[in-house]
């Protein structure tokens, strides 16, 4: 297992992670009413009380969702805290007119949340991060389990094409991932051999970026900057000043905020940035494909 960060657990912190899960637990759950109310608060005037309902409500959600990754030999307050990360992106991105229940959304972004970071903490060396490859490391054992009684012994060849066909993978990707599973992690330090001098380190490719593709990384962040630059132009003055003050500032402001300034509603404001991002999307795609055009062999 890969080495992670993770606090020591004591008594003491044992005892107050099992009163937070109690008080968790037993928080009462919200009516959609109460929750849409909050989650309106929260967006639109940033009411931190709000938010802080909202979350204390679903926390309940993580906790049982880290229950469910607990295998992963990760301890459960570090899925608790990185599940608790996805509940605040889900509040920060959560539009109560999609007619969804926050709870809904918001099993996403936690599920998300911990699996990423048991990703990053299971070992040092990657597993894959494709959309495919994370559903077989996640599914694998499952899907294991179901084909054989004991779920811990290698696999058949018709076990493996079965398990390649439900996640729709390669049979090569369940071949390495079944290695990869049933194996331990080895230290980049240790001897190839006992008696010779190199290590596994020695022989991992350079990720590093050339001077080619850094180059190139530099002229593609300026064009875009251009084009993003020509596009803001062709807005209106007021659809700019929406633009630059919601999207464009590390904190942005609140439409109600905006809607005082430019002396208008708040869903007026949140529908000049709706006009104004399609403007946009569609003025960097043109750019986009023009770009192709002049660039690809004739």
């Amino acid at each position: 297992m890969g080495e992670h960060m993770s606090y020591v657990e004591t008594p003491t912190t044992r005892d107050a992670g099992r009163e937070f899960i109690r008080v968790s637990m037993n928080t009462a759950l919200l009516s959609r009413e109460r929750e849409m109310e909050l989650a309106i608060k929260w967006r639109d005037e940033q009411d931190e009380a709000a938010l802080h309902e909202l979350v204390l409500a679903y926390m309940r959600l993580v906790i049982s969702t880290a229950a469910k990754f607990r295998n992963y030999g990760l301890p459960v307050a570090d899925l608790v805290q990185e599940g608790t990360v996805g509940l605040m992106q889900a509040a920060e991105r959560f539009e109560p007119e999609r007619e969804v229940r926050f709870s809904t959304y918001a099993s996403w972004w936690v599920r998300s949340a911990m699996q990423d970071f048991i990703l990053r903490n299971w070992s040092v060396v990657r597993t894959g991060t494709t959309a495919a490859q994370k559903a077989l490391f996640f599914n694998f054992r499952r899907l294991r389990a179901r084909i054989q009684d004991s779920g811990n012994g290698q696999l058949d060849e018709a076990g493996r094409d079965h398990i390649a066909k439900e996640l729709s993978v390669n049979v090569t990707d369940v071949v390495a991932m079944e290695m990869r599973l049933s194996g331990s992690d080895q230290s980049l330090n240790a001897r190839i051999s006992p008696n010779g001098e190199d290590e596994w380190q020695d022989f991992l490719a350079d990720e590093t970026p050339s001077p080619e593709e850094v180059v190139t990384l530099a002229h593609d962040n300026k064009t875009r900057s251009l084009w993003l630059a020509q596009a803001l132009a062709e807005l209106t003055d007021r659809e700019q000043v929406i633009i630059k003050e919601r999207r464009l500032r590390d904190d942005g402001r609140t439409l109600e905020e905006l809607g005082r300034t430019l002396g208008i509603s708040k869903e007026r404001v949140r529908q000049i940035e709706h006009r104004a991002l399609e403007k946009l999307k569609t003025s960097l795609l043109k750019r986009s494909v023009e770009d192709d055009m002049i660039v690809a062999p004739g």
